[in-house]
C-alpha cells in the first residue's frame, strides 16, 4: 500500500538524516515481501529545498507485528478515509491554482479573464477587472489602484459601451487584438483594434504594468504594439503622456467622466493645444474653460503652484517644432497620487492618506472667477484680489467696449478696445510694462528663441499688428521673445510667479504713464521711488481719511518706528490696513521706500499684499490687505488670554500649526530662491507674520529687507537692524 499525505510544515523524522526538513509529501509502503526489508516500512519524502526524494527506513519491532496485522484488516477503511482526504487536498490545490491564475499580470492567447477575475500588476500597485460604478449595474473593464481601500478607477476600456450583465470576457482574439465580449455579442464590445502583419494570437500577450499601463506585446520581440497610456481617460498617471506629436499625428488628452457614476466621455477635456505657442487648456464642450498657459522654462505660466510642486513631482516637458509632451513622476515613489479631470469641471491632484484611508486634495483649478477663461474679455486684466469690487481693468491704452455693462453691471466679458483716436503705428509710441501676470492666450503668439528683450521690442515696433511681447524663457535671467498679434485674451493678475507683459501704447498714452509716475516724485524730494509700479493703485488722501475715520484711535492697530497702522473700510466694504509714515520719523523714510520698491515686485500667497499707496501733500501711506487674525506672536505669547477665547483657541489645531509653519517656509523660500529678486528679509519674527481669516500666514514688514545678487552670499550693513 502506498498513500500520499499532504505536507506538514517543519515536520521532523526521528533518527533520520532529514531532521527539520519541511516535506512536500510522503509515501509509506510496507515491505513484508522483501527478505531484505522484511519487518520494515519505507518512507519516501520530497524536500522543497533540494527538490530530491529522501528515504527513511524504519524497522517494525516484533511486539508490533500483531498490530501490523490489525492494520492489514483496516486497509479498506483506511483507503476510503485517505481517498476523501486526498480529494479535499486536491480541491484546495485547484482552488489555490485558480486564485494564482486569476491574479496574474498577463493575458495570453488561451487564457483570458472573466467577470470576477483580476489581473494584478507584479508589485500589486494596480489591478484590472470588471466593475460597476456607483448605483448602476452596467459592467466596465477598468484599471484601479490595488492598494487603496476605496476603489478608484484610473482607466476604462469600454467607457462608452457598457455590458448589461456579468458574462463579460476579456481575451486575445485570433488576430492578436485584445477584445471584450459577452454572451449576447456577435462583435466585440471593445477592441484594441490594431492591424499588423506581425500580430496573431500565438505571438501576442497583454500585461498590466506597475505604472497602471495595460500593454499589448509581441511575445517574440517584446515590442509594444498597443498601450492604454496612448488612450487615457480621465486620470493622469505617472509616466503617461499628455500632448501631441505631429510626426505620428498622435495626441494624448484627458477627458472627464459624464458623471461620478457614468464613465462615458464627459464634457471636460485637458489638452496641450497645438495652435500658435503650445499651451495647456482645459475645455468645456470644446470651448476654453480654464487655461494653464504655455511653458516658460520652469512651469506653465497659469499654474504658479507648480514651482512649489517641483519638490513633490518630477515634471518633464518636451517642446519643439514636432511635439509638445508633458509627463511626470513622483519624487517619493511611496506616495500614491491621482491627477484627474473631474466631471464637475475641476482639474485636481490628490494624494492618498493611508492612515485616514482617504484621498486628500493637494491642488485644484480653477479656484476663482478670474481663472475662468476670458472673464474680462479681450485686452482686460482680471485681478481676483482687486481692492475694488470689480475685478476687471482695461490695459493701458484701452477702454471698455461696453461701458454700460462694464460700469453698471460689473460685466467685463466684452472686454476692452483701443481708446478713440489712438494710433499705434506712429512716432513716439512705446511699451508699458505690467508685472506679475498670467500672460495672454498664446494661440496667436509667435516665439523666437535666443532673442533679447531689446531685439523683441524693436521687432514688435516694426510690425504694426504686434500688440505686446514678453520673455519666452524665464530661466537664467530670461531669454527669447514671445510676441502677440491682435487682441490679448485671458490676462490675470497672479499673486505668485507672474510674468512681465510689455503692452504697446501710442505716444499720448506713454506720456500719461510717465507723468503718472513722475508727479509723485518731486525733484527736490527723493523719498518716493522713481520706479513705482505703474499698476499700483493710488488712493486719494480723502479716501484714506474717510476709510480710517480720520485716523481715529479706535481704528489704530499698532505703532512702530515708521509710524502707525490703522484699520480702514473703503466705500465698497473692502477692509484695509493703512501704514502711515510719521513726519517726525527719521527711521521710517528709508524703510518706507524699501517696502514700496520690493512689494510692488513681489507677489506670493504667503506675503502680505500691497493694495496701493497715497502720496499727497506731506502724507506717505501704504495700503495693505487687512488680516483679521493679527500676528503670530499674539497666538504664541498671549496664549493664556487666548484660552478664554474658545473660538480662536479651537482654530489653532496641530494641523493648522503645521500649515502655518509650512506657509512661512514657502514665503521665505520664495524670497530666497523662487522670486525674480533674491530677498533677505532681515526682520523675520512672529510679530511680522500676519494671519488672515483662514489662519494663512503672510510675511510682512519689508522695511529692513535687502536685495542680493543671484550668486551673492554676504553683504555689508551700516547699522545693526532686524532679528
Amino acid at each position: 500500500m502506498a498513500v500520499v499525505l499532504p505536507a506538514v510544515p517543519t515536520r521532523t523524522a526521528e533518527k533520520s538524516d532529514v531532521l527539520g526538513t519541511a516535506f512536500v509529501g510522503c509515501a509509506f509502503s510496507s515491505l513484508d515481501d522483501d527478505s531484505k526489508t522484511k519487518g520494515m516500512i519505507l518512507t519516501k519524502c520530497k524536500s522543497p529545498q533540494s527538490n530530491t526524494n529522501l528515504q527513511v527506513r524504519s524497522r517494525i519491532s516484533p511486539h508490533k507485528k500483531q498490530e501490523r496485522n490489525s492494520m492489514h484488516h483496516a486497509k479498506t477503511l483506511s483507503s476510503f478515509v485517505m481517498s476523501q482526504y486526498i480529494y479535499l487536498l486536491c480541491a484546495k490545490i485547484l482552488l489555490f491554482s485558480f486564485s494564482f491564475c486569476s491574479s496574474s499580470d498577463t493575458i495570453v492567447a488561451d487564457k483570458g479573464i472573466r467577470d470576477g477575475e483580476l489581473l494584478v500588476s507584479k508589485a500589486q500597485t494596480f489591478a484590472l477587472g470588471f466593475f460597476s460604478p456607483g448605483k448602476f449595474n452596467f459592467r466596465y473593464v477598468g484599471i484601479w489602484y490595488n492598494n487603496v481601500q476605496e476603489q478608484t478607477v484610473a482607466w476604462v476600456a469600454n467607457r462608452n459601451t457598457p455590458i448589461n450583465d456579468t458574462s463579460g470576457f476579456l481575451s486575445i482574439n485570433p488576430d492578436g487584438n485584445l477584445v471584450l465580449q459577452h454572451k449576447y455579442s456577435t462583435f466585440p464590445v471593445w477592441s484594441t483594434n490594431i492591424s499588423t502583419s506581425q500580430s496573431n494570437s500565438t505571438k501576442v500577450m497583454a500585461k498590466l504594468t506597475d505604472t497602471g499601463n495595460l500593454v499589448l506585446i509581441l511575445d517574440n520581440t517584446k515590442a509594444v504594439i498597443w498601450q492604454s497610456f496612448d488612450h487615457p481617460t480621465d486620470t493622469f498617471l505617472q509616466y503617461l503622456r499628455v500632448g501631441f506629436d505631429r510626426r505620428t499625428n498622435q495626441s494624448w488628452f484627458l477627458q472627464s467622466w459624464k458623471t461620478d457614476d457614468d464613465p462615458g466621455a464627459g464634457s471636460y477635456t485637458l489638452k496641450i493645444s497645438s495652435t500658435g505657442k503650445p499651451q495647456m487648456i482645459f475645455y468645456h464642450q470644446n470651448l476654453p474653460f480654464w487655461r494653464g498657459g504655455s511653458w516658460n522654462g520652469e512651469l506653465f505660466m497659469g499654474m504658479p503652484d507648480m514651482k512649489r510642486d517641483m519638490y513633490t513631482f518630477n515634471v518633464s516637458y518636451i517642446e519643439d517644432d514636432n511635439q509638445a509632451v508633458l509627463s511626470y513622476s513622483m519624487v517619493d515613489q511611496s506616495l500614491i497620487s491621482r491627477v484627474v479631470v473631474q466631471p464637475s469641471g475641476f482639474f485636481q491632484v490628490f494624494t492618498w492618506d493611508d492612515q485616514k484611508s482617504q484621498w486628500n486634495r493637494y491642488w485644484s483649478e480653477p479656484t476663482n472667477q478670474c481663472d475662468n477663461y476670458g472673464t474680462c474679455g479681450s485686452n482686460g486684466n482680471c485681478d481676483p484680489l482687486n481692492f475694488e469690487e470689480f475685478r476687471c481693468t482695461c490695459l493701458p491704452g484701452f477702454e471698455p467696449k461696453s461701458p454700460h455693462e462694464w460700469y453698471n453691471n460689473r460685466d467685463g466679458s466684452e472686454g476692452c478696445v483701443r481708446k478713440k483716436g489712438v494710433s499705434v503705428c506712429g512716432n513716439g509710441e512705446g511699451f508699458v510694462k505690467i508685472e506679475g501676470l498670467k500672460l495672454p492666450d498664446t494661440s496667436e503668439a509667435t516665439a523666437k528663441e535666443g532673442w533679447s528683450l531689446d531685439e523683441c521690442e524693436k521687432d514688435c515696433l516694426r510690425n504694426c499688428s504686434c500688440t505686446a511681447y514678453a520673455v519666452l524663457d524665464v530661466r537664467n535671467g530670461g531669454s527669447g521673445c514671445l510676441a502677440w498679434h491682435g487682441n490679448l485674451i485671458d490676462i490675470q493678475k497672479l499673486s505668485d510667479q507672474g510674468q512681465d507683459l510689455f503692452v504697446r501704447v501710442d505716444a499720448v498714452e506713454l506720456d500719461k504713464v510717465r507723468q503718472h509716475l513722475n508727479q509723485f516724485s518731486p525733484e527736490d524730494d527723493h523719498d518716493i521711488p522713481s520706479n513705482t509700479h505703474p499698476n499700483l493703485p493710488f488712493f486719494s488722501l480723502k479716501v484714506i481719511v474717510e476709510a480710517t475715520r480720520n485716523f481715529g484711535d479706535e481704528n489704530k492697530l499698532g505703532q512702530g518706528g515708521f509710524g502707525s497702522v490703522y484699520k480702514g473700510c473703503l466705500a465698497n466694504g473692502q477692509e484695509i490696513a493703512v501704514k502711515r509714515l510719521s513726519e517726525h520719523s527719521g527711521q521710517g523714510t528709508e524703510e518706507f521706500k524699501n517696502e514700496v520698491t520690493l512689494l510692488v515686485k513681489l507677489q506670493h500667497r504667503n506675503l502680505v499684499r500691497l493694495l496701493g499707496c497715497c502720496f499727497e501733500k506731506e502724507e506717505r501711506m501704504l495700503v495693505y490687505e487687512y488680516l483679521p487674525n493679527k500676528s503670530l506672536d499674539f497666538f504664541i505669547f498671549e496664549f493664556e488670554r487666548l484660552n478664554s477665547d474658545e473660538k480662536r483657541r479651537s482654530s489653532l489645531t496641530w494641523d493648522k500649526r503645521f500649515e502655518i509653519i509650512l506657509g512661512i517656509v514657502r514665503g521665505v523660500l520664495y524670497l530666497h530662491q523662487d522670486s525674480r529678486l533674491k530677498i533677505i528679509h532681515r526682520d523675520l519674527k512672529a510679530s511680522n507674520v500676519l494671519l488672515d481669516a483662514a489662519m494663512n500666514p503672510k510675511i510682512s514688514d519689508f522695511g529692513m529687507a535687502r536685495i542680493f545678487g543671484e550668486d551673492q552670499i554676504q553683504a555689508r550693513t551700516r547699522r545693526v537692524v532686524g532679528t
